[in-house]
C-alpha cells in the first residue's frame, strides 16, 4: 500500500511541477520552489478567479477551463489508484486548454 501512495503522491507532483510554473506567472506571482498538492490546487484556484473577472472572452472561458481542473484536483487528493489517475488526467487537460486559452 505505501508503494500506491506514493505513486499517487509522485503523480499529483509530476502535474503540479508541469504546470506550476505557468499559472504563477499568469497570475504575477512567484513560481514557489515546493509545493504542496493543496498549495497547487490553491494556486489554481487565485487563476481561476484571475481569469473568472476578466472583461475578455477568452481569459472568462480559460477561467472556466481552471474551474473545472480545480474539481478533478480536490477529487484526485481523496482517491487513489486508477480513480486518482483518471481525475488528475482530466485536470491536466484543462490545465493545458486554459493556459493556451490566455496565449
Amino acid at each position: 500500500m505505501a508503494t500506491q501512495t506514493r505513486s499517487n503522491t509522485d503523480t499529483f507532483a509530476a502535474l503540479s511541477q508541469c504546470f506550476t510554473t505557468d499559472l504563477a506567472v499568469l497570475t504575477n506571482e512567484e513560481p514557489p520552489a515546493a509545493i504542496t498538492p493543496t498549495g497547487f490546487v490553491d494556486l489554481v484556484e487565485r487563476a481561476m478567479h484571475v481569469f473568472s473577472s476578466a472583461n475578455r472572452d477568452h481569459l472568462q472561458r480559460a477561467g472556466e477551463e481552471l474551474d473545472y481542473a480545480r474539481s478533478h484536483l480536490i477529487d484526485a487528493l481523496t482517491l487513489t489508484g486508477a480513480d486518482q489517475r483518471d481525475r488528475l488526467a482530466r485536470a491536466r487537460t484543462h490545465l493545458r486548454y486554459a493556459i493556451e486559452t490566455t496565449r
